[in-house]
């Protein structure tokens, strides 16, 4: 994972975050890197900050637009061998104040963004036995929180295709990596601060006590480098257990931020 010389890299997400910290570091690798997202300013912005980034706006909910951009990545810098996928939108709300619109739009967004991304490069992926995927899901999909029970779900359904998908394809060539990450101090968690967030995300955040972003990628670097299926970086590990063993204490523990 080091050297990525000669390799056409696909990054979603990539105007802010951790798609940014991802793909600038392929780029710094000697990777030819696409960056996808619907923030122009910010693609612009990630684009300057280093040689061998070629930003695409794209809307990774509008299946058609994620083709007809791949397929414009795979005309200017080839086809993709390694995709990265990290965009997602995470607004935070009791679900009955949910709209089915709205979950309907963060369905499109976070799981279908993902299908349609996956199957934007995989076929050419099998065809050429060669290729990595990574997509994040969240730890979210398995401990989930109040007040974002839409979010929850979506990345629950990112994390069980991602998993069945690493089983179908194992002995390829093709490697699919799923990434499970806590809460992380990216503009993300903004989006959740900004409506209706969990108190323990706001605790948090306040504290400063989220995780921060570059150590995160360095976890899922390492994670990647040994190959695994499913990275647990920074406290996901410990979360996931805690609520797989003791489920009533995590909500317990959880629901006392809403008071």
């Amino acid at each position: 994972m080091t050297d990525m010389t000669g390799k056409v890299a696909l990054v979603t997400g990539g105007a802010s975050g951790m798609g940014r910290i991802i793909a600038l570091r392929l780029a710094s690798r000697g990777a030819r890197v696409a960056i996808f997202d619907v923030n122009e300013e910010g693609l612009a912005e990630t684009a300057a900050k280093a040689n061998g980034l070629t930003p695409f706006q794209c809307d990774i909910s509008d299946q058609s637009d994620v083709e007809a951009k791949v397929a414009a990545v795979n005309s200017a810098l080839g086809p993709v061998d390694h995709l990265v996928h990290a965009a997602a939108l995470m607004p935070s709300h009791k679900l009955i104040d949910e709209t089915h619109e709205g979950m309907e739009r963060l369905f499109r967004i976070n799981y279908f963004g993902t299908t349609y991304m996956v199957k934007a490069v995989l076929s050419s992926m099998l065809e050429r036995k060669s290729g990595r995927i990574i997509a994040f899901g969240s730890i979210a999909g398995s401990v989930p929180v109040p007040n974002m029970g839409a979010y929850c779900a979506t990345k629950s359904a990112v994390n069980t295709y991602i998993e069945v998908l690493q089983n179908e394809i194992r002995g390829s060539g093709v490697h699919a990596h799923l990434i499970c990450p806590p809460a992380v101090n990216t503009p993300l968690i903004d989006q959740s601060i900004a409506t209706d967030s969990p108190g323990s995300m706001r605790e948090a955040k306040n504290s400063g006590r989220l995780a921060d972003p570059e150590k995160i990628v360095d976890a899922i670097d390492k994670g990647v480098a040994k190959n695994r299926d499913i990275i647990y970086p920074g406290e996901a590990k410990l979360l996931l257990l805690w609520h797989a063993l003791l489920p009533k204490l995590w909500w317990k523990v959880v629901m006392k931020f809403e008071k």
